[in-house]
Order: structure tokens, then C-alpha cells, then sequence
């Protein structure tokens, strides 16, 4: 609610419930139903869509380092982000005095990266399996991916137009502003279908949790299980990643906050991990949007400045039990 009150034309609590309601004036409404309550909305479902693809990539990875961002699933997918806008194919360039890039076509862009993101998660997968899936390995494997696509991004971004650039350079700051109707509904359909699977999944992952050998034992095939996981993840990730650019942070640090409170049992922890991470996003962007009025800062940025003294408090909190 307090993110609906401000803002850069800041309204009182009566206006926001009329409008809401559809009635009072005709800028309130358009300002409510058209700008905030959208951004809103997707600030919590993709928050809670970070963190749920956190917790499940620590999980099957056994790893309390491992997220989507760390293990470079956030490179690749924008990366194939970038690709599409610079090849032309989800865009129109826009012939104004200023010059502009309009994405035009956001399911080329998220089948994109979707499918880099892949890529990275079966290199991973692959190169983490050579040498025994140990959790070092892993995170180095992820970082090697993290270079790779970054430096990826950065050659396209030298080679495209200027417009292009500046689109690309624009959406991978992470940015809340560019939400619509269409990408709230798409990410609340991808985060609530990935939610249920997650859910109905959460006594295979506390065994997985526990290790191979007893999630074996109570019958789960960890491998399979770490395979649909680590693509739930993807799919959480690149959906986000396609539709608000790079917001790092909110899938690594919700799940330690979660677990932190209620421990690791997955009944409570992913229904808990969404709920922080919808409450982190949600925060960073109201911070964002007011901070400096009347300009709005990239929610990423925010993300980053928050989430590295949180993350480092809660590994001198817990000392050398970072992993619960």
C-alpha cells in the first residue's frame, strides 16, 4: 500500500482506494492502474521468483554460494537477451531525432534466454559432474560461465548500433519500469506453475538435502531431481532476466534469510523464501522510486547495495556455519 502512495505525484490513502476501486480522478487512476499497481505486483512476483530459484539451485547443488546470478544462469540469460535485440528480431529501431530501440516482440527475447540460460545450466551440470559435483567445483564452474557470458555481452554490445546499445545497456541495469500488464501475467503464470512443482517436491528435496546416498535410500533419483531442478531455476531466472533485466542479490541472499527463521525444512522454507524475496524486491524498488525524486534508480543497483552488507552480516553472524 505504502508502495502505491508514492511515488513521483505522491497520493493519499483516499485517492489510492478510489482509485482502485474506479472511481475519482481520471490521473489517479491512470497513475494507479497503469504505472504503480503493475510494478507493484511484479516487484512481488518476481522477487518471489528470485528467491524461489535461489533456494532451489542451493538445494540440488547442496551449496550455500549457489544461485542463478553466482553460478552465471544471469549472464547467460542476458545474454541471449542481448543477442536478440542486437540480431533485430524482438525490436523495432525507432527513427527520431535521439535515435531509440522499442522491444516489440518479448517472447523472442525470453525464448532467448530461456535457452542460453540452459546452456549455462548443463555446462555447469556437466563440467560440476566430471570432477565429482563438489560444491568448489561448482561455484568454479559458475563463475568460468559468468566471465564467458559476460564477455559475450559486452562483444555484441560492440558491435551493435548505438540505439542497441543503449537498449541493451538500459535493460541490463534492471529495471521494474518496464513492466506491463502482459509480463506481470506472464511471470505470475511461470512463478506460480514452477511454485506448485516446488512445492509437491519438497520432501525429495529435504532428503536431497541431507545427501545423495539418503536422498537414494528414500528412493529419490537425485539426479533427475537436480536436472528438473536446476531448468525450474532457468526458467524462473530467464523470465525474470527477459523482462526486467539483471537484479542481483534477491535469489542468494532470501533463502539464507528464510532459513535463518524457520530452518531448512522445504514445507516452510520455500513458501518463507518467496515471501522474502517478494519483500526485498518490493522494498529496493519503493527505495528506488523515492530516494531521489524526481528520478528513479535502476532496482539493481539498489539490490546490490543492499544485499552485499546483508550477505556479509549473515556469514559473520554464522561464522563458518554459513550452510544450515
Amino acid at each position: 500500500m505504502y508502495s502505491l502512495l508514492v511515488g513521483s505525484s505522491r497520493l493519499d490513502c483516499r485517492t489510492v482506494v478510489e482509485a482502485l476501486i474506479g472511481k475519482g480522478a481520471e490521473k489517479a487512476q491512470a497513475i494507479i492502474w497503469n504505472i504503480r499497481l503493475p510494478r507493484v505486483l511484479m516487484a512481488t512476483v518476481a522477487g518471489a521468483g528470485l528467491a524461489l530459484s535461489g533456494l532451489i539451485t542451493q538445494t540440488v547443488l547442496r551449496n550455500p554460494l549457489a544461485s542463478p546470478f553466482t553460478l552465471g544462469i544471469s549472464s547467460a540469460a542476458a545474454f541471449g537477451a542481448a543477442l536478440a535485440i542486437v540480431s533485430g528480431v524482438c525490436g523495432v529501431t525507432l527513427k527520431t531525432a535521439l535515435g531509440g530501440f522499442q522491444i516489440t516482440n518479448f517472447y523472442v527475447v525470453i525464448i532467448s534466454a530461456f535457452v542460453f540460460s540452459l546452456i549455462a545450466t548443463f555446462a555447469i551440470l556437466t563440467i560440476s559432474k566430471l570432477k565429482g559435483m563438489s560444491p568448489a567445483v561448482t561455484v568454479l564452474a559458475g563463475l568460468a560461465i559468468l566471465f564467458l557470458f559476460s564477455a559475450a555481452t559486452s562483444l555484441i554490445q560492440y558491435f551493435g548500433t548505438i540505439e542497441q546499445v543503449a537498449a541493451i545497456i538500459f535493460w541490463l541495469f534492471g529495471s521494474l519500469s518496464k513492466t506491463t500488464w502482459i509480463s506481470l501475467e506472464v511471470m505470475s503464470f511461470v512463478f506460480f506453475i514452477c511454485l506448485f512443482a516446488s512445492y509437491r517436491c519438497c520432501w525429495k528435496l529435504n532428503a536431497l538435502y541431507l545427501g545423495d546416498e539418503i536422498a537414494k535410500s528414500l528412493g529419490v533419483d537425485a539426479k533427475r531431481l537436480r536436472l528438473v531442478g536446476m531448468i525450474t531455476a532457468s526458467l524462473l531466472t530467464a523470465t525474470a532476466v527477459s523482462f526486467l533485466g539483471v537484479i542481483s542479490f534477491v535469489c542468494l541472499v532470501s533463502p539464507h534469510i528464510a532459513r535463518l527463521v524457520l530452518g531448512s525444512d522445504h514445507r516452510y522454507l520455500i513458501p518463507s523464501s518467496c515471501l522474502v524475496g517478494a519483500c526485498l524486491l518490493l522494498t529496493a524498488d519503493t527505495a528506488s522510486r523515492t530516494m531521489f525524486l524526481p528520478l528513479t534508480l535502476p532496482v539493481g543497483i539498489l539490490t546490490s547495495f543492499f544485499g552485499v552488507p546483508l550477505f556479509l552480516y549473515l556469514i559473520v553472524k554464522r561464522g563458518e556455519n554459513v550452510w544450515w
